[in-house]
């Protein structure tokens, strides 16, 4: 079967879309047929090798945080789902994989999958996966986001972005969002009360919030010094400089800068599928790329510069 691995860190050009052996699920596990994957900044960094830790330093390494298709086997124990079951998950994303997402099978625990939502394609639900139990887990878990406040979302227009616009609103938050002003039309119509140009707005104009969602990484220290008394801060954008206003923030004063690595398993890949069910979460696609040119899709997630996500669909060659 074919799957998306590297060989070596490096730029997009490193990805190969090599053919290995198909997986078979051991006890507890559930070979899922991938249709589509997303291209996420975990991914990214990756392959840049910038997670050495996490990735180890032995090739091949799988690519593809996250998947949608149908399961094609269940090993023993593996209760809750059938061969032709849909469903969508995430492999975890602080283990080695040498096969992942961005292939045609993969083996993951059956802890890790849920039955994804039944009104989305496969596509439509990669780009929710990472992006939806990333947002919820933020805005419900770590800042617990009490209708009436006010929020903002910096990265507002990507995958995290427009997810937590959406939430955000149907939990009923002020929402402002940070984002392109090209971006605006959309972003009102998921949800956001307001919609600000990051280029042309600094930290200093706007505020005080209760919340801040941040998908950036960037000023952190800046923007906490706009929260509202007892306002939260959540940030997924870590970066060198990230870390080091989170650590101040746990240090000076009360407005701590909280973050987390979403690792989402069956009952938050539950809500958020309840939450599409609802009509409060959906899909925000810019652009799909077939599994052979998964390098240009890394390629135009590091560009930036869009709305939503990035998909990657992927054959059905080997089953």
């Amino acid at each position: 079967m074919k799957a998306v691995q590297i060989t070596s860190f490096g730029t997009a050009d490193v990805l190969r879309v090599n053919e290995v052996d198909r997986p078979a699920p051991g006890p507890g596990e559930v070979l899922v047929a991938v249709e589509a994957s997303s291209v996420n900044g975990h991914d990214v960094i990756v392959r840049a090798g910038e997670l050495k830790m996490v990735s180890g330093r032995r090739f091949p390494i799988g690519v593809g945080l996250d998947f949608a298709g149908v399961v094609a086997a269940t090993g023993a124990g593996a209760e809750g789902y059938r061969v032709g079951d849909r469903v969508w998950g995430m492999v975890h994303p602080r283990q080695r994989h040498s096969v992942a997402g961005a292939a045609e099978c993969v083996v993951v625990p059956a802890e890790r999958i849920s039955h994804a939502p039944a009104d989305l394609s496969s596509v439509e639900a990669a780009a929710l996966v990472v992006a939806g139990s990333t947002a919820l887990i933020a805005l419900r878990d770590s800042v617990r986001l009490v209708s009436g406040e006010r929020v903002l979302v910096r990265g507002a227009a990507g995958g995290v972005g427009t997810a937590a616009v959406q939430l955000a609103h149907a939990m009923g938050g002020h929402v402002t969002a940070l984002a392109r002003d090209r971006h605006a039309k959309i972003l009102t119509e998921l949800g956001a009360d307001e919609v600000l140009d990051y280029g042309s707005t600094t930290s200093e104009q706007i505020g005080p919030f209760d919340v801040i969602v941040d998908t950036v990484g960037t000023e952190l220290h800046c923007y906490r010094g706009r929260l509202a008394k007892g306002g939260r801060m959540v940030t997924v954008g870590l970066s060198p400089s990230a870390i080091a206003a989170i650590a101040a923030s746990s240090v000076h004063g009360s407005r701590r800068i909280r973050t987390f690595s979403a690792n989402p398993e069956t009952p938050v890949l539950r809500d958020v599928a309840d939450r599409v069910a609802s009509g409060a979460l959906r899909p925000v696609i810019d652009s799909v790329y077939p599994l052979a040119d998964i390098a240009a899709a890394h390629r135009a997630f590091e560009r930036g510069g869009v709305v939503g996500k990035h998909v990657v669909t992927v054959p059905r060659g080997s089953l």
